[in-house]
């Protein structure tokens, strides 16, 4: 199942330019029938794949380009673009062959030159900002027009799970002549083709007349049923909830604290995602103290009871997560995970903070870093409360997941600072335990707890194809994670992707990993 769906108080299953280069505005686009409005929290980071890591963009993304594969409905890749593939034996060469008759949005032929521009592109001098998911890739050579061979460095057992998610997007050549790529043009092979970004407002895409379905899980191979699809930037839940009931907006976010009156009414449907591959969890900046010393981390870990905190904000519809991977993903095993898990245990977290010094008249100083939205500011408090009742005195920061990434990585590199280290509430999707390397490698994601010993571990599991190998290597791995209390797992998301539809929609669903569709979407009278 890739979505839960409930209407009726039951549940069921289920910049600046366009192409044409001319300044666009609200007032020059007005809603046709056939026009399906979609309304977000915030918009698109970029147009281009190689350039932002936000599921915002990766969702856009995911409507303008195709992928050589395509994840099924239980997260498996299958062929799409890609028809077949073969694998050498000593498995560092994949040679795949290409749908026949695929056209990108400006007319020309989907070829082997497209996926080696892409390949090549994610690798030059400006490489993508996920190069390492790519793999060890050393060559792409085109065979013929339909054919093209990826030579890897060394196996790579996430090669073929990577070529279905969107950060994978296969990037038409053309591109390559426009000097707006990525922010006001874009040219791929997916169901909608870019009309205009402007941003902070809306993305307009249109039919894409020509396209063809692969391997997607809809029922229409075709073209979309709709004729534009617009993805509106609206910031305020309630300002997004009045424009649903409105009939402004079709498909929205809706605010947390109104689902049980949705729930409970008529008109709104709500689709809840699930098989997310989304994970929060607890990060500390190790390079000074406290957070240098194992014993702060494990203290925080006991002090913080996540089931209490989600029951309390989401009721049951987030679920509690013990794993570094998230539900879903392969390697996650909630049983293995829990044995090296953190109880909550507030005497335990007391010994530990004594250990070092703190007690209730020196306490723990400390900042908890919050991303915003998804009531994510109650939870925190939650845990402010909780952990002051065991001598920790963490202040809370709440701001945009961008900026807190990027404060992350500043705290972990700044080993020199006199300032006390922060923990955050920090949150990762991916698909595949890869995720791992690209978050606690050296040089991964946020500069953050480093060891050669770990280094090794995390190698280990790219390179071993066998799938009960690489699951032993990964849960090796988890279990270091965890018991070095590095990655302390929270919660998995659900209710965090709900989308809240207007009745004349039909046919909407989320995928795997948070990829909606809609290929079968229509809107009725």
């Amino acid at each position: 199942m890739t979505a839960q769906r409930h209407r009726n108080r039951g549940l069921r299953t289920g910049l600046k330019t366009g192409l044409m280069g001319s300044a666009l505005t609200l007032a020059a686009l007005p809603v046709l029938a056939q026009d399906l409005v979609w309304a977000r929290y915030g918009d698109i980071d970029s147009l281009d794949p190689h350039r932002a890591t936000s599921t915002l963009s990766m969702q856009v993304w995911d409507q303008i380009y195709d992928t050589l594969l395509a994840f099924d409905e239980e997260g498996v890749a299958r062929p799409n673009l890609a028809k077949s593939w073969e694998v050498s034996d000593d498995g560092l060469s994949y040679t795949f062959t290409l749908q026949d008759g695929v056209t990108c949005h400006d007319g020309t032929p989907f070829t082997a030159d497209d996926v080696k521009f892409t390949i090549d592109r994610a690798f030059g001098d400006n490489p993508s900002l996920t190069r390492t998911s790519w793999g060890p890739i050393s060559d792409v050579t085109v065979v013929d027009e339909l054919t093209v061979t990826v030579t890897l460095e060394s196996t790579f057992g996430a090669f073929l799970p990577f070529l279905a998610d969107s950060f994978s997007s296969m990037v038409c050549d053309s591109n390559a002549e426009l000097d707006d790529f990525g922010t006001g043009s874009a040219i791929g092979t997916g169901p909608f083709s870019l009309v205009s970004w402007v941003q902070g407002d809306e993305v307009v895409l249109e039919k894409n007349p020509d396209y063809r379905n692969f391997g997607k899980p809809v029922e229409n191979d075709g073209p979309v049923h709709i004729d534009r699809l617009i993805v509106r930037t609206i910031p305020e839940p309630q300002t997004r909830l009045a424009s649903l009931r409105t009939g402004e907006v079709h498909i929205a976010e809706p605010p947390f604290d109104d689902i049980p009156d949705i729930e409970a009414g008529e008109e709104l449907e709500l689709v809840v995602a699930e098989n997310t591959g989304q994970n929060v969890f607890w990060q500390y900046t190790v390079s000074r103290p406290p957070f240098d010393d194992i014993r702060a981390r494990q203290a925080i870990a006991h002090a913080t009871d996540p089931q209490m905190a989600i029951d309390i904000v989401y009721g049951g519809m987030n679920q509690r997560e013990w794993c570094p991977v998230a539900a879903g993903v392969f390697g996650n095993d909630q049983d293995f995970c829990s044995q090296f898990g953190y109880d909550y245990d507030p005497d335990r977290a007391r010994e530990l903070l004594a250990e070092m010094g703190y007690g209730p008249n020196n306490p723990l100083e400390t900042t908890m870093y919050v991303w915003t939205g998804g009531n994510r500011h109650i939870l925190a408090e939650i845990f402010q409360a909780q952990l002051a009742e065991v001598g920790v005195d963490a202040s809370i920061e709440i701001m945009d997941i961008g900026t807190m990434n990027a404060r992350v990585r500043e705290d972990n590199e700044a080993a020199d600072s006199d300032e006390p280290g922060t923990f955050n509430m920090m949150t990762w999707g991916w698909y595949d335990p890869d995720i791992l390397f690209a978050l606690w490698h050296n040089g991964g994601a946020y500069a953050g707890y480093q060891s050669d010993e770990l280094d090794a571990m995390l190698e280990q599991t790219r390179t071993l194809t066998d799938e009960a190998e690489r699951l032993e290597a990964v849960q090796n791995v988890i279990q270091y994670l965890m018991e070095n209390a590095i990655h302390v797992g929270l919660y998995t998301p659900g209710w965090e992707w709900i989308f809240a539809l207007r009745p004349e929609v039909e046919g909407f669903k989320v995928g795997a990993f948070l990829h909606p569709m809609f290929q079968d979407v229509r809107l009725t009278e």
